[in-house]
């Protein structure tokens, strides 16, 4: 299977010889364009660790809390069935393509980046499902009944955003296992679940740890 060449070009510019290969995630039944695991598997040089920092491809890898959330979509569909469900941070798309499959009525991928929504549109066409796009939350109106959260809070000047995710919909759900003094006083802590990120970065045991959380938004 040929991987989508813009996607595939911009992850060569980054490291030369780096590969996306359709990869099946574990406890799912989806599948996306990551990073081969193999071209982690050696040192990078000078110029593309800095090439990395300066631009990282967040988009090429399947984060843990997203494989989370993933996996939780599917086994209590009643979160996203017959809803309108924003996935905001989007990434590669995995929770918004999972929420399609437990029968989301609608789902928007949001994500800054637009090598993001590129990958969430090659996602999206290797699971057969379709979503819709958005470069800015809130440019979005307020008509979603879910919005979906995952590895946003990694860089902690994104904590304020907690505040503004009920302004686009009814409810969020966030799934993050980065914050360990996590404390807001509209979000409550639903469960504790168990994933890795993809490829294998080998990441501390507590990064493989993720929180989630649930917050609906208060009658006037």
């Amino acid at each position: 299977m040929t991987p989508p060449l813009g996607l595939q070009r911009a992850l060569s510019e980054l490291i030369g010889d780096a590969q996306l290969v359709p990869s099946p995630l574990p406890g799912t039944e989806l599948s996306l364009w990551l990073l081969d695991a193999d071209n982690m598997d050696r040192a990078f040089s000078q110029e593309e660790t800095r090439r990395i920092l300066h631009e990282p491809p967040y988009w090429s890898f399947c984060w843990a809390s997203g494989l989370a959330l993933a996996r939780y979509l599917a086994a209590h569909p009643e979160w996203v069935a017959g809803k309108r469900v924003l996935d905001f941070g989007a990434g590669s798309g995995v929770a918004g393509i999972a929420a399609v499959k437990a029968g989301a009525l609608e789902v928007v991928a949001c994500d800054l980046d637009p090598l993001a929504l590129e990958s969430c549109r090659a996602n999206a066409e290797l699971n057969a499902v379709e979503l819709g796009y958005s470069e800015d939350f809130f440019a979005e109106a307020d008509r979603f009944d879910l919005i979906l959260v995952a590895d946003v809070l990694y860089d902690r000047a994104n904590l304020p955003l907690l505040d503004q995710f009920l302004t686009r919909g009814r409810e969020a759900l966030v799934a993050d296992s980065r914050v360990r003094d996590f404390q807001h006083p509209h979000y409550q802590r639903l469960e504790i679940l168990d994933a890795l990120t993809l490829p294998d970065l080998a990441e501390p045991w507590e990064f493989r740890k993720v929180s989630l959380y649930h917050s609906r938004r208060q009658p006037l």
